[in-house]
Order: structure tokens, then C-alpha cells, then sequence
């Protein structure tokens, strides 16, 4: 049998396109189907996406009331928003209003999904997924309507309720502290829900070895849950905090529809503000400006959360 020379032989291994590190391209008419089919959803995140943050950031520094001609004003809607006392104090409520919305979202929404992975037929554990995610579905503002009527001082069912305990009539939306427990609730009700289905499909992530083997070494309970549960669930803590946390910090519908952001300013938040300068005020300037600062929060917020993510996240 006849020798073949090594050049010989890596020439009937190695193709030319890597002999040359050159590799084949695709034919003209491929490449043109693929932009085909991309350019719908390019033209529609460059239109309804990227040209209005560029225009939002691009119209803070101008005084514009739609009517007359854009005004530079560089810095000055930025100032006027440090010197807003309304503006302050719809920042203060988004804030706290994020913390404990959050904070009770997440812990009502880890304890039912714990009791639905708890032994149950899988019809009644399908059955309480599809209802606690339900409210998720339904539009924020036909929900905050209803009700609206349900915590009315005069005739809603929540006081004619508490009427049968002797409890007076409560000016639920009345009243700052009133108002703030309905809105938080009302939001919280209807926001749990996707929470509720990260935390289904962590828990389902969880081998039941696991348990089984802690139970060996006596850890039953509430032990178990902080050693066990918690640990193992934490990247999926770290997703549902995150996702809440923004879109509570943008929270409009809500107190818009229940109490028009009052009594005074006790409901009013960031995004309310944003909607009164540009579209009653016709600050479009100052409005664009209050969403730069709030788009940063929400940018610096996030940037926190990952960054402490790597002390209290366990990835297994």
C-alpha cells in the first residue's frame, strides 16, 4: 500500500474552507429571507420602542406645551422637578408603596404555591393554578372600577360586611391610610399571580431527595423551609423580586382609578405625575424628565438586586 504524504492526507481530512479559515456563506436569497422576516419586529421595537426613549430623553431638556415651539431649557425641567413638592412626595409613595407591595407579593405568593405543591390530587393542584393566576388576565382598570364600588363608604359590600360585626362604616378611599391599604390590596390581588407560577415551577425544580433526605437528619417544618426550601428557591426569589419591583415602581392604574391618586397627594405616584405633566399640565419637558429619573431608579434598584444577589442566592 502506497504511503501518502501528511499534506496529502490533511487535504482528504481538513476541508478548504478551514485550510483558508474562511467559511462558507450562506446564498444572497437566504440572507434576504432572513431580514425579511426580521424586519417587522425591527421596524416595530425602532418605532414604538427606540425613537421614543431617544425622543423622551431628547425632549427633558426642552419646555414644550405641544401649542408653541419646543424652548431649550437644558437642565431646567430637571430642576423644577428637584424643587416639586408634588413630584417629591409621589417618589416618597412609589417607594414605599414598592417595598411592602413587594414584600407581601412575594411572601403570599411562596406560601400558596408551597400548599399547592403540598400533596393534593392533580386535578385541585390544576384547579388553584388557573384560579390564582386569573386575576392576572383581567384589565387593572376594570378591576380597580369594581372595586371601587366594593370599598365605597356608603354602600359597598366590604362595609356591609364589617356592619354585621357591629364595625362602623370606614371611608376606605376617604382617608390616606384607607386608601393605601385598598390600593395596595387591589394590587397585590391581582399581581400575585405570575409571582405564584415562578414559584410553582421552582419548587417543582426541587428534587424530592432533597426533602427526604433532610427528613433523615430531623429537619421537619419550618426548619426544613428555611434550610431546604428557601435556599434552593432563591434563584427564583431573585427573578420574581426583580420583575415585581419593576413593574410595581411603575404602578398607575390602581390609585388612578380608585382615588385619582388622593385623598391630597396620599396615593400619588411617580407614573400619575408623569401622565398629569404631559397630558393635563402639557409639561411634555418636565414629564420626560421625571421618566429619566424613574427609568434610572428602576436601573438602579435592579443593578443592586444582582449585585447582593451573590451573597444570599444559592445556584446548587
Amino acid at each position: 500500500m502506497a504511503l501518502q504524504s501528511p499534506t496529502a492526507t490533511r487535504a482528504l481530512v481538513v476541508p478548504p474552507e478551514a485550510e483558508t479559515g474562511r467559511r462558507k456563506r450562506a446564498p444572497r436569497g437566504s440572507r434576504l429571507l432572513v431580514w425579511v422576516f426580521l424586519a417587522p419586529t425591527l421596524i416595530g421595537l425602532g418605532l414604538f420602542s427606540f425613537v421614543p426613549i431617544i425622543g423622551s430623553f431628547v425632549l427633558a431638556f426642552f419646555r414644550w406645551d405641544i401649542i408653541s415651539a419646543p424652548e431649550f431649557v437644558g437642565v431646567g425641567n430637571f430642576v423644577d422637578l428637584a424643587a416639586n413638592p408634588t413630584v417629591r412626595v409621589s417618589f416618597l409613595n412609589t417607594v414605599g408603596f414598592v417595598v411592602v407591595a413587594v414584600t407581601l407579593q412575594l411572601a403570599v405568593a411562596l406560601l400558596l404555591a408551597i400548599l399547592v405543591q403540598s400533596r393534593m390530587p392533580e386535578w385541585l393542584r390544576t384547579f388553584f393554578r388557573s384560579a390564582l393566576f386569573f386575576p392576572l388576565v383581567l384589565s387593572a382598570a376594570s378591576v380597580s372600577l369594581v372595586m371601587s364600588y366594593l370599598f365605597n363608604q356608603e354602600f359597598g359590600l366590604v362595609n356591609e360586611f364589617l356592619g354585621l360585626f357591629g364595625v362602623g362604616n370606614i371611608g376606605w378611599l376617604t382617608t390616606g391610610f384607607g386608601a393605601k391599604i385598598v390600593v395596595l390590596l387591589v394590587y397585590v390581588w391581582q399581581n400575585f399571580g405570575f409571582t405564584f407560577l415562578l414559584f410553582i415551577g421552582g419548587l417543582a425544580a426541587i428534587p424530592r431527595e432533597v426533602y427526604e433526605a433532610s427528613s433523615l437528619d430531623g429537619a421537619y417544618g419550618w426548619s426544613q423551609f428555611r434550610n431546604v426550601t428557601l435556599p434552593l428557591v432563591s434563584p427564583t426569589m431573585l427573578v420574581a423580586s426583580v420583575m415585581a419591583i419593576i413593574s410595581a415602581l411603575q404602578i398607575f392604574d390602581q390609585p388612578y382609578v380608585l382615588t385619582r391618586g388622593g385623598p391630597g397627594d396620599d396615593t400619588r405616584t411617580a407614573v400619575m405625575v408623569i401622565y398629569e405633566s404631559a397630558f393635563q399640565q402639557l409639561d411634555f419637558g418636565l414629564a420626560a424628565a421625571i421618566g429619566i429619573v424613574l427609568t434610572l431608579l428602576i436601573m438602579l434598584v435592579t443593578a443592586a438586586q444582582f449585585r447582593l444577589s451573590k451573597r444570599f442566592v444559592f445556584y446548587g
